[in-house]
């Protein structure tokens, strides 16, 4: 099967700055979308939208990165990994349990005085874990095999339309990190009216603008802070439906929502802030419930050892779940093309 580039952004590397290829998308995937008959008309002309601003968002290049070697050669070694996983495999659960034990660090991205895309797969908070994991799935279910190509799809999810520009790019907030990724069509936010979403939040943002000095890159930056008050400003008001805390006791045929590596946006009523906490779904032998995340708790990467209810009820500001499934399914891309000329290492 031929494969096509849908850009071809040239392969540079110097010191700290590199210029990445775009995954490669098979002439099926093209098909499928504009003939197959389970491909609506509608759907169509969405999934066609979706597909070119992605295309163009995947095509920008990849600004100044920050990592270690061992990052780029252990990501190598998980995406080698994971392409040999079983069709059936739940890649994200894969993934996830390959972190287990790394050490909980905070602020992990706040590391530099101007923004650039830091990857430390070495100490890892709830949202770097969740990008981590989320990037390595995209890397493999779009037949990426190199560090280069994880680097482009990690920025694609941690930024704003996939855009680095500057520090107020990153998607800070986990509502702004759900609307970004569902504008590219790579993640979908299960909701609706009906039961178990019963429970309503009207986002209210503004911890950040309010509290800058918590945060290294913004405390001595007025600008950004202004910055920061817009978006806030743009998004709140928006209303979000949730589970709340007290159904999430219940079987698993009642949250028949929620898969196994869903992931789960834990919603608080700390003022300023929509989402405190974020980790995947797992659910255990038992028929409960569980999350698996970076707990600031256990200062690693766990399986919680209780059932999420009862953390819940430990956790005196947690409102409910949001429930987050990435990647979205796609048509598929064939066997993986053999490339040449392409190094696994960074370095």
């Amino acid at each position: 099967m031929k494969y096509y580039q849908l850009s071809a952004s040239p392969l540079t590397r110097t010191p700290s700055r590199m210029g990445i290829r775009s995954p490669l998308w098979g002439r099926s995937h093209i098909q499928w979308l504009l003939y197959s008959p389970q491909s609506l008309p509608w759907a169509r002309g969405t999934w066609i939208l979706v597909l070119l601003s992605l295309t163009l968002t995947l095509s920008l290049p990849v600004q100044a990165v920050t990592y270690e070697r061992e990052d780029s050669i252990r990501v190598v070694e998980l995406l080698q990994k994971g392409r040999r996983q079983a069709a059936d495999k739940n890649l994200v659960l894969y993934y996830a349990h390959q972190f287990l034990g790394i050490p909980y660090v905070g602020h992990t991205l706040e590391v530099n005085k101007e923004e650039e895309l830091v990857v430390n797969l070495r100490e890892l908070d709830c949202t770097t874990f969740v990008e981590t994991v989320t990037a390595l799935i995209l890397t493999t279910k779009h037949g990426g095999i190199t560090w280069q190509d994880y680097l482009r799809w990690l920025q694609t999810i941690r930024y704003n339309n996939g855009k680095l520009d500057g520090y107020c790019s990153r998607n800070h907030y986990f509502s702004q990190w759900i609307a970004s990724n569902s504008r590219l069509g790579l993640v979908e936010e299960q909701t609706g009216t009906d039961y178990p979403f019963i429970a309503t939040q009207q986002l209210q943002l503004n911890y950040m603008s309010r509290h800058p000095e918590y945060y290294t890159m913004l405390k001595d930056n007025p600008e950004d802070v202004k910055t920061i008050a817009q978006l806030e400003k743009a998004v709140s008001g928006t209303e979000v439906r949730y589970i709340p805390s007290s159904l999430l006791n219940e079987s698993r045929d009642a949250l028949k929502c929620i898969n196994d590596g869903d992931i789960l946006a834990l919603v608080t009523k700390k003022n300023g802030l929509d989402v405190s906490h974020v980790g995947f779904a797992e659910w255990g032998k038992d028929g409960k419930l569980y999350l698996l995340d970076a707990s600031s708790i256990y200062k690693k990467v766990v399986l919680e050892p209780m059932p999420l209810y009862q953390y819940a009820k430990r956790q005196p500001t947690m409102l409910g779940i949001r429930v987050i499934r990435s990647p979205l399914p796609a048509p598929p891309l064939g066997e993986c093309p053999k490339e040449e000329g392409r190094n696994d290492k960074s370095n």
